[in-house]
């Protein structure tokens, strides 16, 4: 019996070195094509910030030949484009960005919070300055009602495109309730002046001191400018409703905080009640500043803490500090001397069925009164504008109602931020963003342009590939140290070795970040890997098959087959 020989067929060899058989792969008309999505991050983030594209920029830094200080100078920039207050919204924004982060199914969110902050205290510390889309002036003016976040932003995006901006603010200081309702321990002075600052370099003019509606009439602003944007902020506290709190020692949250910011004296004892309905920032602030104050202080809450919207970390730390929070109470009448309230008198509540929108009514629980001394009591349940000489842009029962390009009623009248209806701080400079660009397209006759990028989720994405990096936290200053000083910032910065690796955490979701594993796994050199660092991978279609295998090992979920 004779032996039969076999001839062993060679082996072809992709470009990354992984054997070809074509006729035992399925074969599709289908083919790559680079498609870019939209983040969850940036679709998240009220004032659009390019998230991904920050992030990103330092923590590849070192891979494509860049100094650190080169990277966060352009990374300033990126953020720069839609906000000019990175270092105030590092300090003060809950960071919705980070609540929809696809790093969350790992070992949770980016710490976006202290990439911002960063970025902002790196221009401060360096004197960057904000840039100009152009050198031309325009021939037409904008008028803004209000200095803070809101009216702010949207003189910047105006500025830097050439448009003759006048702001008017009826307090002696710009800033609004970044100014006269953060404590300086959560946002220091200097850098809010720094960053308002950048924004009036650009020529925006600035007049203090202004009450429109009582010193000059929204009718002359209209008259003698081509656009008005209201941004009026809302800073008159609303009352409880509850009998004798029109006493001496009874305060608005807000009305407590502009005060104290003003440098009065605030005569509050030793037993301060914080009453919170809304579960607000401006109660956790006044109540921080009346335990820094010395006093002992209590928080009345009606739900739970799970529905407390003020920011979790400031309630924490408010906590931490030693203050009380009575979870499912709420205020029913106080106990009073003279003109003068010596006690809260409080009801425990329970939640009960869901309301309208889905959230549980919680309700008293019959028998349950109790009472609470106080030497001083501050409702901080929630806030309005004064809205005296704006009449004409409130329609009905409701405040000033806005379309989807920030357009009230009026034409030539636009509005943001609190005005419309309470929010974020990165509400309210999204608000005035989005609200210039639309001036500019009013102004010029043109269409804004539509993003109609796909959000891109996990499930379109390759979470195998990345590696496990825990989230980090930065450091805070001790509690026992942190009372005894009014101004002393508590929330500290990372340092920078610490954030670069954080910015590492960013997956690039819906970009290219040069992993190179479409490249690695085409058996058909159909992709093209850069010869530029940086540059993006192209695909040559006559060699490719539409095995989709580099679709299907794309970890960003950037390459789609079409």
């Amino acid at each position: 019996m004779c032996a039969v020989k076999v001839r062993k067929k060679k082996k072809k060899f992709g470009a990354g070195g992984f054997a070809s058989s074509s006729r035992s792969r399925e074969l599709s008309p289908l083919r790559p094509k680079n498609v870019e999505k939209r983040p969850p991050c940036q679709d998240t983030c009220p004032s659009g910030n390019r998230v991904r594209e920050f992030l990103t920029t330092i923590a590849q830094a070192e891979k494509y030949g860049k100094t650190e200080d080169q990277a966060f100078e352009e990374a300033f920039y990126i953020y720069a484009e839609t906000s000019p207050f990175p270092s105030v919204c590092g300090r003060v924004c809950p960071a919705p960005c980070e609540s929809e982060c696809n790093r969350r199914e790992l070992e949770g969110a980016v710490n976006i919070n202290k990439v911002d902050r960063a970025l902002g205290d790196y221009a401060i510390e360096k004197g960057l300055k904000l840039k100009t889309l152009t050198d031309e002036k325009m021939s037409q003016s904008v008028a803004v009602v209000g200095a803070g976040p809101s009216g702010l932003s949207c003189a910047y995006q105006l500025a830097r495109r050439g448009y003759g901006v006048t702001v008017y603010e009826a307090a002696e200081k710009p800033g609004g309730m970044l100014r006269w309702g953060i404590p300086g321990y959560r946002l220091p002075d200097s850098v809010l002046d720094a960053e308002i600052n950048n924004i009036l370099d650009l020529g925006v003019e600035l007049e203090c001191g202004v009450k429109v509606g009582k010193d000059i009439s929204l009718d002359d602003l209209q008259s003698s400018n081509d656009a008005v944007y209201v941004a009026l902020g809302a800073q008159q506290g609303i009352h409880l409703g509850v009998e004798g709190e029109d006493a001496v020692n009874v305060f608005s949250g807000v009305n407590f905080l502009e005060r104290f910011h003003h440098g009065e004296e605030l005569s509050l004892g030793k037993d301060v009640v914080v009453i919170i309905v809304g579960g607000g920032d401006t109660a956790i602030d006044s109540a921080r500043i009346c335990r820094r104050l010395g006093a002992n202080v209590t928080i009345l809450y009606r739900r739970t803490r799970k529905e407390m919207p003020a920011i979790d970390e400031e309630v924490d730390e408010a906590m931490a500090e030693g203050i009380v929070i009575e979870f499912l109470a709420a205020p029913i009448g106080f106990v009073q001397e003279g003109n003068m309230v010596t006690a809260m008198k409080a009801i425990r509540m329970e939640l009960g069925e869901p309301d309208d929108s889905g959230r549980r009514r919680p309700v008293p629980i019959e028998g349950s009164e109790f009472e609470i001394p106080a030497s001083a009591v501050i409702s901080a349940i929630s806030q309005q504008p004064d809205f005296t000489g704006f009449e004409s842009l409130i329609e009905g029962r409701d405040w000033i109602k806005i379309n989807d390009r920030g357009a009230t009623k009026v034409e030539g009248i636009w509005a943001g931020g609190d005005v419309t209806n309470l929010g974020l701080v990165t509400d309210a400079i999204g608000h005035g963003r989005h609200a210039a660009e639309s001036i500019v397209h009013s102004l010029l006759g043109t269409e804004p342009e539509v993003d109609r990028r796909e959000v891109i989720r996990t499930d379109r994405m390759r979470l195998d590939h990345y590696e496990k990096m825990e989230r980090a936290t930065a450091p805070t200053v001790d509690p026992d140290q942190r009372l005894s000083d009014m101004d002393l910032e508590v929330n500290l910065a990372f340092p920078r070795e610490q954030l670069i690796q954080e910015t590492r955490r960013c997956m690039s979701c819906g970009y290219c970040f040069d992993c190179e594993k479409c490249w690695l796994y085409c058996q058909d050199s159909a992709v093209i890997k850069p010869p530029v660092k940086g540059d993006l991978y192209t695909f040559n279609l006559g060699n490719c098959t539409g095995c989709k295998k580099c679709s299907e090992e794309c970890p960003s979920g950037y390459i789609d087959m079409v």
